[in-house]
């Protein structure tokens, strides 16, 4: 009998079996496929911080162009390419592996990160020796803001009604740094770059707290004064002004009593774009106090200001030079007036991270599309780079150029980490109970140093983080039934009482407050409270850019999610070179590795990596 593989078998059935086995996802369907693949060529996550910030794109030689591989998705996504991707495989493997000894002759586990319970971390690095070197000999040139090629007027308005009532006032790293590159007062080879497009474009990351807000309002404002001083039109209308209004003070005078609008009436040449309105108000008041001295018209725009007052302001006769606003409010008035966007000469996106992810994205772009004909300037600010958008400004942005500090990514020293188990007794997993535990223990400590003014103690403000919204609310009043002044940050807060409530976070004037004996019974004869505390119980929306200079400590009730929100919540403590401290309370369901990890990067005073 013949054997069955002897048998003729037809040649394409032939072909078609041992496909199956060669190619084992030949059979599947092409969404499967890229389902199965996917994670072999992932993308970068949105919370993974870059670790090239400092560094300019790589370009090719030949033609002046960054060689990115761009992955094309779908069954066709290999076909008329110019060249193939391939990697030689001897480069991706660790010198140090097949020896088994680092640098100094020892294990190499010893030269492996210490940080691998955090997925985002593994992306993180510091910055080079070279570059922090060249940073810190830059910082070292620059010792007061007279240095800088600033005008008189923004100088003494700076002295006057930015910094008022401070002494020795010094520029921060990130403002030595950037005030120059961004006056083009900086003549080193970084700031010597040419811009085909036309426009300026730069990048300021730094840590939080390092005073970025002036590092970009102060050239903007010179800017601004000096083209406004070159302007024709605005010099013709000045001298139609002095006339009209010398006309009308005449006896006899029978002409029109109004004046022609301003030629900036609903042009601003400056926007300034920033992701809530707690930081439209508090960035909106720094350029107002500029205003005074410098004389420029300023407007914040945001949720918190009535449509009636945004209206009237940016159709003001008088003009507008400068709007601070959130992405979307201001795209929807550049919908229904387009040429709203049609003279910014300067556009400044603050929290950058923030406005080129998720929601913010789309109408962040729409308002970069509309003022990139007539831009001059455009300036990025961030703390925190994610490798996301260090990939888009890559591809978009390629002359952009990068102001770093050597901090960042890094939680600085002068704040203090401490965790509170709350699985142990006596919280016995009770989040509620340990937090407010924690904050007594602060007012306590507090009401023991002495004033000089018998009965008055300092007044503590401290701000409690957790990851979900409806959270905030439950913490709040459950702290507020321990007799603690705390409230809860979010959208249903009543206006009057969250501003005040952030009034009193962002002053540098200190608090005092007398305390009553009838204040602090004795235990079990009456409800206590603690006068001299202030709480804000928030999400993320808090820690965002606003400048909590008064608060030194900061509570996470919640244990991040991401690096970033470590960098920027523990942010809001040791602010402008002030002494901070944190606490995170951790639970039975936390990942105490990860605080583990963390306390130890900020010990050593390294970034988180």
């Amino acid at each position: 009998m013949r054997s069955f593989l002897s048998a003729p078998i037809c040649p394409s059935c032939l072909f078609a079996a041992k496909s199956r086995h060669v190619f084992p996802f030949a059979s599947r369907s092409w969404a499967t496929q890229r389902f199965v693949t996917g994670h072999a060529r992932a993308s970068p996550s949105r919370m993974v911080l870059s670790d090239r910030v400092s560094r300019s794109p790589k370009r090719d030689g030949r033609d002046g162009d960054m060689r990115i591989w761009r992955r094309v998705e779908g069954p066709f996504g290999g076909m008329n390419q110019t060249s193939a991707p391939i990697r030689d495989p001897t480069q991706r493997k660790n010198p140090l592996a097949t020896t088994g000894k680092g640098r100094g002759g020892g294990d190499s586990k010893k030269d492996e990160r210490r940080t691998k319970a955090m997925k985002m971390q593994s992306s993180l690095a510091t910055i080079s020796y070279g570059h922090r070197t060249r940073t810190k000999s830059n910082l070292t040139g620059v010792e007061s803001f007279d240095q800088f090629e600033l005008l008189p007027a923004v100088k003494e308005a700076m002295s006057k009604d930015v910094l008022k009532g401070m002494v020795d006032i010094k520029p921060t790293p990130i403002q030595r740094l950037a005030i120059p590159a961004l006056l083009g007062q900086d003549t080193s080879r970084r700031s010597q770059t040419k811009y085909p497009k036309g426009r300026q474009e730069f990048l300021l990351a730094a840590e939080t707290g390092s005073g970025k807000t002036l590092a970009y309002l102060l050239p903007v404002v010179d800017a601004l004064k000096r083209a406004e001083a070159a302007d024709p039109a605005i010099t013709a209308y000045r001298e139609y002004f002095t006339k009209q209004r010398e006309a009308m003070k005449e006896p006899g005078y029978t002409g029109p009593r109004e004046f022609d609008p301003h030629p900036t009436m609903a042009r601003p040449k400056v926007v300034v774009l920033v992701p809530t309105a707690e930081l439209v108000d508090q960035v909106g008041g720094v350029a107002k106090a500029l205003s005074h001295e410098v004389k420029f018209r300023a407007s914040p725009f945001s949720a918190n200001i009535s449509a009636k007052v945004i209206n009237s302001n940016m159709y003001s006769p008088m003009g507008i030079d400068l709007v601070v606003a959130t992405p979307h409010l201001l795209a929807s008035m550049a919908d229904s007036d387009p040429n709203i966007l049609s003279r910014v000469t300067h556009l400044v996106v603050d929290e950058a991270d923030s406005l080129f992810d998720r929601s913010f994205s789309p109408v962040t772009m729409s308002i970069l599309d509309r003022a990139l004909p007539s831009m001059k300037q455009l300036i990025l600010c961030s703390a925190t780079i994610p490798k996301r958008l260090e990939n888009y400004l890559a591809q978009e942005f390629k002359d952009m150029v990068r102001i770093t500090t050597p901090n960042l990514h890094a939680i600085p020293r002068r704040v203090q980490l401490g965790v509170i188990d709350v699985s142990k007794d006596p919280y016995r997993n009770n989040k509620d109970l340990a937090c407010a535990d924690a904050i007594w223990t602060i007012g306590k400590d507090a009401a023991r140093h002495e004033s000089s003014v018998p009965g008055e103690i300092d007044v503590k403000r401290i701000m409690v983080f957790v990851n979900e919204r409806e959270k905030t609310q439950e913490v709040a009043d459950y702290l507020v039934s321990k007799g603690i002044d705390a409230v809860a940050l979010h959208r249903d807060t009543p206006e009057q009482r969250q501003s005040e409530m952030l009034e009193s976070f962002t002053t540098t004037e200190p608090m005092k407050t007398v305390v009553r004996p009838s204040t602090v019974p004795s235990p079990g004869k009456g409800r206590r409270s603690l006068p001299n505390t202030k709480v804000i119980v928030a999400t993320d929306l808090a820690s965002r850019g606003i400048d909590t200079l008064a608060v030194r400590h900061v509570i996470l009730y919640d244990v991040p999610h991401s690096t970033i929100d470590f960098i920027h919540r523990l942010g809001r403590a040791g602010r402008m070179g002030r002494r901070g401290r944190g606490v995170v309370l951790v639970g039975k369901d936390d990942r105490r590795d990860i605080v583990a990890e963390v306390r130890e990067s900020m010990f050593m005073g390294q970034a988180l990596i």
